[in-house]
């Protein structure tokens, strides 16, 4: 197996969902902006979406994949039991949290935003919302179960392909509410939902060929599936920590009018690179770490992890550069149509670029979990996930009234941060951080390549200021055109210093 090319090609098919988010975004911003109507509807949409980050994106994995991967070896018949008592497991618990969900949304709403309860029309929409998305958890936790068991068989194209269906459904469905001058807040809610069946279905036929399901409701549980439930808890909180975090934003954020929809544009840019150098990476590599592991070739590990975390730097450093150095022209050039005003614009960007210093370190977060999770270890993850979400919150929560909602950007990099320093310590304690010595002038030479498309990106963005400027149409082609060029510098000078070399990421 190579975790380069695996990786690109779980990069592709989740590159092409996010290009046809960003044009579902831009459509959401054109037509809502920043309105009461964008803010319910965010809120409404950040909870079932929260929960289709963390187990599409590695949480469900974290748990099963080890598990999963150690019965098939015993034998297949033990593999498919294993996989038919965790489905039917999960179906009843997750028929009981949407029940309880539908039935309590509105304390629901008012813990995730509080703030708007100071508005009625604003609280009681979200809550409406929020009653349509929600049964989305249900199918995407589902579809989580069916990827886990293609990324165990190492296919990655069709997990990372399905989040596409969710973007076409919701553009579909902005482009008819305003051809039939329908809601485009409730449309888009509807679309979520019907999105989510529609994945599942798709999943489901093309799992087929390696597991078919034989549903089993067992009121007693066996050693195996209560293991796998024990690690799956805190492996949602910890895996998903960036998730979290944003989570927790978005609650402060409700207190300041128009600032959810600022840090969920913001979000969406980030979120690009990290869904490439964290998911991405992390994804492709658990299987493989979690089987080495097993055999106990230490020397085959080492390489793993080392091809691992280079390979997360490889892509976020530049990306973290690129975003701080760029933040106004991206947000500019993305959203800065129609509703979406250039107050919005300077207040969306001015949370991206602050995101933009922690891009590593979401990114990293996810790989090194990753070290513990192939080891069958979800506790330690989730203490120091606890210990980046209190830093986040006593940050947050502290310095709010003072800086406005611009300090959870800034609260959750450096919270993320101090969770890699805390990682790399206890990995290290353990003896379980088996970098290579290599890796030290790997990182030197990603670092002059960065600083080398930065300086190309600065030039770039001052020679073309006036087709940036928010009143000129054409500035995304502008954007894509310069960021395309500086992409293509940087990616030369790793390969000519040798690091962007397939045969380097050989695991094996």
């Amino acid at each position: 197996m190579n975790l380069l090319s695996s990786t690109s090609i779980f990069s592709f098919f989740t590159l092409i969902s996010r290009v046809l988010g960003y044009l579902r975004d831009i459509l959401i911003a054109f037509f809502l902006g920043a309105s009461i109507f964008a803010d319910a509807f965010f809120v409404a949409f950040r909870l079932p979406n929260t929960f289709r980050r963390l187990f599409a994106e590695g949480t469900f994995n974290a748990a099963f994949i080890p598990s999963y991967t150690s019965a098939r070896a015993e034998n297949k018949k033990k593999g498919k039991k294993f996989a038919d008592d965790i489905l039917g497991s999960l179906l009843l618990i997750l028929i009981l949290i949407v029940t309880v969900v539908e039935i309590f949304a509105p304390y629901l709403v008012y813990i995730i935003a509080p703030g708007f309860v100071e508005n009625d029309i604003k609280f009681y929409l979200a809550v409406e919302l929020t009653r349509i998305t929600f049964p989305f958890l249900f199918f995407i936790s589902l579809s989580s179960f069916f990827s886990g068991i293609l990324n165990s068989n190492n296919k990655f194209a069709a997990v990372a392909a399905a989040p596409i269906i969710l973007n076409i459904i919701l553009i579909l469905s902005l482009v008819f509410s305003y051809k039939l001058n329908l809601n485009f807040a409730k449309q888009l809610s509807y679309g979520v939902t019907l999105a989510g069946v529609l994945q599942l279905i798709f999943l489901f036929f093309v799992t087929l060929k390696f597991y078919r399901p034989t549903l089993t409701f067992k009121l007693k549980i066996d050693s195996k599936v209560k293991f796998f439930f024990k690690k799956l808890l805190p492996s949602i909180f910890s895996s998903g920590i960036t998730q979290v975090n944003i989570l927790i934003g978005t609650i402060i954020a409700s207190f300041e009018t128009g600032a959810v929809s600022y840090l969920y544009y913001a979000d969406r840019i980030y979120q690009i690179n990290l869904a490439i150098a964290g998911i991405a990476v992390g994804t492709v590599s658990l299987p493989v770490l979690s089987k080495t592991f097993k055999e106990k070739n230490l020397k085959k590990l080492s390489n793993i992890q080392s091809k691992s975390f280079e390979l997360s730097l490889l892509l976020s450093i530049p990306a973290s550069f690129g975003l701080i150095l760029a933040s106004d022209e991206i947000v500019n050039a993305l959203f800065g149509y129609g509703s979406f005003s250039p107050e919005d614009v300077k207040m969306t960007s001015a949370a991206l670029k602050y995101f933009g210093y922690g891009v590593p370190a979401f990114a990293l977060v996810k790989i090194l979990s990753n070290f513990f999770f192939a080891r069958e270890n979800t506790k330690t993850p989730f203490y120091i996930s606890m210990a980046i979400v209190i830093v986040n919150i006593s940050i947050s929560a502290s310095l709010f009234k003072n800086f406005g909602f611009i300090i959870i950007p800034i609260a959750t990099s450096i919270s993320t941060w101090i969770g890699v320093l805390i990682y790399i310590y206890w990995l290290n304690k353990r003896k379980s951080l088996l970098l290579n010595i290599e890796l030290v002038p790997n990182f030197l030479k990603i670092l002059t390549s960065s600083i080398i498309m930065s300086l190309i990106l600065i030039l770039a963005l001052k020679h073309y200021t006036f087709y940036l400027n928010y009143s000129y149409n054409y500035k995304a082609i502008y954007l894509i055109s310069i960021v395309g060029f500086a992409g293509s510098v940087y990616l030369l000078s790793c390969y000519l210093l040798g690091i962007l070399k397939i045969k380097n990421y050989k695991t094996n």
